[in-house]
């Protein structure tokens, strides 16, 4: 008469087992499923870490054209302008604070920019552009002469890239207070206005990617920065 008793225990105890059992599959396959998604997670987060170092430190391409050179040698005359510039107004007294801010931050930006156009020739197997009173050394550049560069001279220049004139230059070491301050960024909107039309031949005809996107940066910039300073002009 107990028989049945003993068949009935064992059948729940088979039922207990099999549930344990089927919990500890799903737990085990919830934790691998974390395990794995957690993985994934990481991997790709390290890639992409990777990837934005390895951009940023990456050595520069070798791959250029004519365009390329010309692109860094002559931007670099014109950052060098732009710095001298913005020096010249941050010696001077009775300066408005919102354009003393404006130039430092050109120092601040195109310095570093200059640099990177320097490794830039270098990495191409041409001699730097070095600092001559604001004016490149010409004699450095690649041995390119006068003629090489379609006759341009200090004056030519200013008419197709934005440059000062020495007459624009001697006026804005002249001028004194806020109107020094009006002169610079008068300047210095034709100045990047310049830079952005020097910077859209380098997007169209240079073949360097790393010019490229230091030219697409140039625009984006320079863009807002005219906007930044018609802004303080007009409230001057």
């Amino acid at each position: 008469m107990k028989r049945p008793l003993v068949l009935s225990a064992l059948a729940v105890a088979s039922t207990l087992a099999l549930a344990a059992c089927g919990e500890a599959t799903e737990s085990g396959n919830t934790d691998a499923t974390i395990s794995a998604t957690s993985t994934a997670t990481t991997t790709a987060e390290t890639t992409e870490t990777t990837t934005a170092t390895t951009e940023a430190d990456g050595e520069i391409s070798a791959d250029h054209n004519d365009a390329d050179i010309m692109f860094a040698q002559m931007m670099i005359l014109h950052h060098q302008q732009a710095v001298e510039m913005s020096e010249m107004l941050l010696a001077k007294e009775g300066i408005p604070a919102q354009a003393v801010e404006f130039a430092q931050g050109v120092i601040d930006a195109q310095g570093p920019e200059i640099d990177r156009m320097n490794a830039m020739l270098e990495a191409w197997g041409q001699q730097p552009v070095t600092d001559s009173g604001g004016m490149g050394t010409m004699d450095e550049m690649g041995g390119m002469d006068h003629g090489e560069m379609g006759g341009m001279d200090h004056g030519e220049m200013g008419g197709m890239s934005g440059m000062m004139s020495q007459e624009d230059m001697t006026a804005l070491e002249e001028a004194q207070g806020t109107e020094a301050a009006r002169l610079y960024l008068e300047q210095m909107t034709v100045h990047h206005e310049g830079a952005v039309d020097m910077a859209r031949y380098e997007v169209a005809d240079g073949q360097n990617p790393h010019a490229i996107t230091l030219a697409e940066q140039i625009i984006n910039d320079q863009e807002a920065e005219i906007a930044q300073m018609q802004q303080m002009l007009t409230a001057l």
